[in-house]
């Protein structure tokens, strides 16, 4: 049997393409969870009054746990890091006492705050990530596709205003330079941003305090959906 690889941590360098597919993936899921989430909580506080609300209320429990989940198994795919499932055991008694359990369990709401903070830790991450690499790859590319421009030239700052003109390979030459060192930046920047975000995560998707130091010590295999 092949040993197996430890995972990497947080202080680590995670890889470039998985960072990016990390951090632009961040704003389409937090726009969902974030929408998702309010409106089934609005909805279930609404109507819990007529007993409407509490299936509801029950179910966005439940989505949350296993909304943080997929985060987990996110992080882990993309990034290779782990982060231990932090919830506490569910009792041995019949469903209320384990719904109790749930909601005692701080963990919930910690990946309730998750959920809802990837909203706009993700528009801040995407507005970054997108800047940076769409300037990067514009620039250094520039030597091959300014020909194929109208009037076979770039224009800067902008196609109306004509400072500067690119017009041979010459003239892109030094823009490039630019878009290289450009992209560079955003690839350190990716890394940056997706070490500090799965840092976040950590601290809000696992455990804390004694507990971490005892899953890092017994980790726990993956639980079936009846213990979320």
């Amino acid at each position: 049997m092949a040993p197996v690889r430890p995972q990497h941590d947080g202080a680590r360098r995670p890889p470039v393409g998985g960072s990016l597919a990390y951090l632009l993936m961040n704003l389409p899921l937090g726009v969902f969870w974030f929408v998702l989430l309010l409106t089934l909580s609005a909805v279930g506080i609404g109507t819990a009054v007529i007993w409407v609300g509490v299936p509801i209320l029950a179910l966005a429990v439940l989505l949350t746990r296993g909304g943080a989940h997929l985060e987990r198994a996110r992080s882990a795919g993309l990034l290779g890091v782990g982060i231990e499932t932090p919830y506490r055991s569910l009792p041995e008694g019949g469903q209320r006492e384990r719904w109790k359990a749930r909601l005692r369990d701080g963990a919930t709401w910690r990946d309730l705050a998750y959920l809802l903070l990837l909203f706009p830790l993700g528009v801040v991450e995407f507005v970054l990530v997108v800047v940076f690499w769409s300037v990067g790859l514009a620039l250094l590319t520039l030597p091959i596709y300014f020909r194929f421009l109208p009037e076979g030239a770039h224009f800067f700052p902008a196609y109306d205003v004509r400072w500067i003109t690119v017009d041979s390979t010459l003239a892109a030459l030094p823009w490039a330079a630019m878009g290289a060192l450009v992209t560079v930046l955003a690839m350190a920047l990716t890394r940056t941003l997706a070490r500090g975000h799965v840092r976040f995560a950590r601290a809000l998707l696992g455990p804390v305090g004694h507990r971490t130091e005892a899953a890092a010590r017994h980790p726990h295999p993956a639980r079936p959906v009846s213990e979320w």
